[in-house]
């Protein structure tokens, strides 16, 4: 099995199957795109399906509290950190707009069908250019700002549209963001920018990796690692 595949599935969409050396046991996430399945290596797809169809009625269950409900003129977004609404216009394209108040509005068409799937893909995509717009004015500056305040040099900041993983930073000191930080509280915000900022002194996750982030976070790094694990984004 190579180290990422996909599967489309009648009842979650897409399982996504992550290779990992260390696994010993197979572990499924529900997540709101689908299942995230974890496997060790020589594991076959088979098996893989077996564990999902023994416990796909629980799956279900948890899904169905997760899974992105369809976007309509009620949708709101109303995160700590950014603000989101529809409302229709007289434009014949999704329009993304900045209010003066701080709140992003996309502005539909009147008639927007949204019982559409390919309309559903439009106007996601709208909210997607929205949290990107914020986070480009709002995450370099906090990097900026706590890397000031602990004396730590990076290269520069990349805001992405990953959905599996917060941050990152290269061996060249180079820290990408998911734009979707902008859902998530403020102190877990600040949490990712300082993990990653930790990395520029400490590649791996090693001792002295968890010792820097301590001191950092008042000595709660882990239990900041743990809430961020349970958080699930509304969008």
């Amino acid at each position: 099995m190579s180290a990422k595949r996909y599967i489309e599935d009648k009842d979650f969409g897409r399982i996504t199957l992550a290779l990992r050396r260390r696994m010993r046991n197979i572990t499924v996430r529900v997540k709101p795109e689908g299942l995230q399945v974890t496997v060790p290596p020589y594991t076959k797809i088979e098996r893989v399906l077996q564990v999902i169809s023994q416990h796909r009625e629980d799956l279900l269950e948890q899904y169905s509290r997760v899974a992105a409900k369809p976007v309509d003129f009620d949708f709101r977004i109303e995160a700590e950190c950014f603000r989101l609404s529809l409302e229709p216009s007289r434009l014949k394209c999704f329009t993304v707009r900045q209010t003066d108040s701080g709140e992003m509005k996309i502005y539909c068409p009147h008639d927007t069908d949204f019982s559409l799937k390919e309309v559903q893909k439009l106007v996601r995509g709208a909210i997607l250019r929205a949290l990107k717009k914020s986070a480009a004015e709002i995450l370099p500056p906090l990097v900026s700002e706590w890397a000031g305040r602990y004396g730590l040099a990076y290269r520069k900041v990349r805001i992405t549209g990953a959905r599996s993983r917060w941050g990152s930073c290269t061996a060249a000191k180079t820290i990408s963001l998911s734009c979707y930080l902008m859902l998530v509280p403020s102190h877990l915000m600040d949490y990712v920018i300082l993990h990653e900022l930790a990395h520029t002194k400490e590649m791996n996750h090693g001792p002295r990796f968890w010792e820097l982030l301590d001191a950092m976070t008042a000595g709660h790094a882990h239990q900041l690692r743990n809430e961020l694990r349970g958080f699930h984004t509304s969008f």
